[in-house]
């Protein structure tokens, strides 16, 4: 237990960790893209392999009215793509998309974005996406995994705690064994009949249709649900026999229990992104070392509470406790090095801070441990100086009393002094009393971590639903950043006296179509500066359109247009010229991004 709260540390980038969830990385047509002809169809490209359904696109034409388009399929770029094939003709005006799709990873994510053909709709048609998830069904199905998360490490981790410890009240351990057999049982059982709705973002008597149940029997979160349940079936036989034939448990029950943990590996985090064989293995110890501990401890405090255990007992827990959290600190490390993917993320994602929230936890659970362990020692001490005491006693006895028992003086007169002087029995009650203040604080300190514990495990469940920060940068990567008003700072420098300063663009709202453009000029000073004439032009080189001119007039202090149109969502290069005097100019090019 001394390092038994380390454990959360990673944990919550462990137990369900890794570079998942997709990222819409880009889409075709581009989001706010007007385009001179109207597409043959929609491809959307993400930073994993997703799962289509039936209803994953919902295109709406610029009256609102929804298109009937073909079945979604896989681009042939593979399985991190979506198509879907869009009417022969489309009407002039805007459209737009709602998607939704199920990561590889078992989570379903959605959005929405617009294009137009010809030219951009007056008035664009709302789109009614629904809820990304429906509130019950996700408040549902995040509690059947959690239950499920407890109750496999009350399973495990009280069966190696009994293999390892063979504790004298097993009554108690196996009534915790079928707790935990039976609530991951009910557990599986409810994702299994949540899956459909929770993947479709309908409410939970989605779950009653045919459809819903054939969808889900047949795609990989539901077998790998099926295989849970067939493993908690074979299980269930292998403690009935053991509990008839009083055996501990073997190898067989090791294998169950990676059988067990590789289920949550194939249908969590660890089954997409990279380095899948290596992610998956790791989950799966981490899994288990997370029942051997928490489970452990759990069946640790249950036994300090209902039995006497020995500190020898305690001491080997206390051991294999030692191990389940060096693996989980290797297993950690590199679990949450493939889900943030950099510093930054740490405390510019959602799931970066979800990581550093977990951290205030470890300092509860650490001095927990600290505590555990303080007090294991000297529990054992105690017990072992009454030992002593003990021993010394009974040696002090023999030493008075010969083999042969005591020797009788001659004379009638002796014998009831010979009777008073037999040693009395030491008291068996002994070395229960002397370690009972030891006994009782070892209690409240595995108490304190075993709650704390089961809090981090919550934050699990929140956090294996969270976008890891490394699918936002790779998301970021490929696609514009999304923002508002577009402020470019230019320098310029004519190579006079004076003739230095900037130029700050502004271009509202920096999107397609119509947009907004004011120039100021700053001179050496910082104060705004009047000059002759200031040009700005627009270049799209990788669609190879332009220049387009900002058309730019003196507004008095500024330079400014309305009506700038750029029709293009891209990287466009801004060419600024500045005219200090009637002979002095310089020009400056910087990048903009328009969506």
């Amino acid at each position: 237990m001394l390092l038994g709260t380390l454990l959360v540390l990673f944990l919550l980038g462990g137990t369900g960790p890794a570079s998942a969830h997709a990222a819409l990385r880009g889409t075709d047509p581009e989001d706010g893209s007007v385009l001179k002809s109207a597409p043959r169809d929609i491809t959307l490209t993400f930073t994993e392999s997703v799962g289509l359904l039936e209803d994953s696109f919902r295109v709406l034409d610029p009256d609102g009215r929804r298109l009937r388009t073909g079945e979604p399929e896989h681009a042939r770029g593979g399985a991190e793509t979506a198509r879907v094939t869009l009417p022969a003709k489309l009407a002039e005006g805007t459209y737009t998309v709602a998607w939704r799709v199920v990561s590889a990873d078992s989570h379903p994510v959605s959005g929405a974005f617009t294009f137009s053909v010809g030219k951009p709709s007056l008035t664009t048609a709302t789109v009614d996406t629904g809820p990304t998830e429906d509130p019950a069904t996700k408040s549902l199905y995040n509690i059947a995994r959690y239950l499920a998360y407890l109750a496999v490490a009350l399973l495990i981790g009280t069966a190696t705690f009994m293999a390892v410890c063979r504790p004298p009240d097993a009554p108690v351990l196996h009534r915790l064994l079928r707790a935990g057999w039976w609530t991951l049982l009910g557990a599986t059982l409810a994702l299994l009949v949540l899956r459909a709705p929770y993947e479709s973002g309908e409410g939970p008597l989605g779950a009653l249709s045919a459809d819903s149940v054939t969808r889900t029997l047949t795609g990989r979160p539901g077998e790998v649900l099926l295989a849970r349940l067939a493993l908690l079936l074979v299980a269930a036989l292998y403690l009935l026999r053991l509990a008839r034939l009083r055996k501990p448990f073997g190898w067989a029950g090791a294998a169950l229990a990676i059988g067990l943990a590789v289920t949550w590996a194939a249908g969590e985090h660890a089954s997409a992104g990279i380095q899948v064989p290596v992610a998956m293995t790791s989950s799966a110890l981490h899994l288990l070392a997370t029942a051997v501990w928490l489970g452990g401890l759990t069946a640790l405090l249950v036994t300090l509470y209902r039995a006497r255990l020995t500190p020898a007992a305690v001491t080997r827990f206390s051991r294999v406790a030692f191990v389940s959290v060096t693996v989980l600190v290797v297993t950690g490390v590199y679990q949450s090095w493939r889900g943030l993917g950099s510093w930054d993320a740490l405390t510019g994602t959602t799931y970066g801070r979800l990581l550093t929230l977990k951290l205030a936890a470890v300092v509860l659970l650490l001095g927990a441990a600290a505590l555990s362990r303080r007090w294991t020692a000297r529990l054992a001490t105690v017990d072992a100086e009454t030992a002593e005491t003990v021993v010394e006693a009974e040696a002090a006895v023999r030493e008075k009393v010969p083999v042969g028992g005591p020797s009788l003086p001659e004379g009638p007169e002796a014998a009831p002094e010979s009777s008073a002087a037999e040693p009395p029995e030491p008291e068996p009650s002994a070395p229960v009393e002397a370690g009972s203040e030891q006994r009782s604080a070892l209690r409240r300190s595995v108490l304190a971590e075993v709650a704390v514990g089961a809090a981090v495990l919550a934050v699990t469940t929140l956090l294996t639903s969270t976008l890891p920060g490394r699918a936002v940068a790779e998301a970021a990567a490929g696609t514009p950043a999304v923002v508002g008003a577009s402020v470019t700072n230019v320098p310029f420098d004519v190579g006079t006296p004076g003739g230095h300063g900037k130029v700050q663009v502004t271009i509202d709202p920096g999107r397609v179509g119509d947009n907004s453009i004011e120039a100021l000029v700053y001179g050496p000073d910082g104060g705004v500066s009047v000059v002759p004439e200031l040009r700005i032009s627009f270049t799209l080189p990788a669609k190879d359109i332009g220049p387009v001119d900002a058309e730019l007039t003196d507004k008095g202090g500024y330079w400014g247009n309305s009506f700038l149109n750029l029709p293009i969502a891209g990287k466009w290069e801004m060419k600024v010229t500045v005219r200090t005097t009637e002979v002095d100019q310089v020009s400056e090019t910087r990048t903009v991004v328009i969506r």
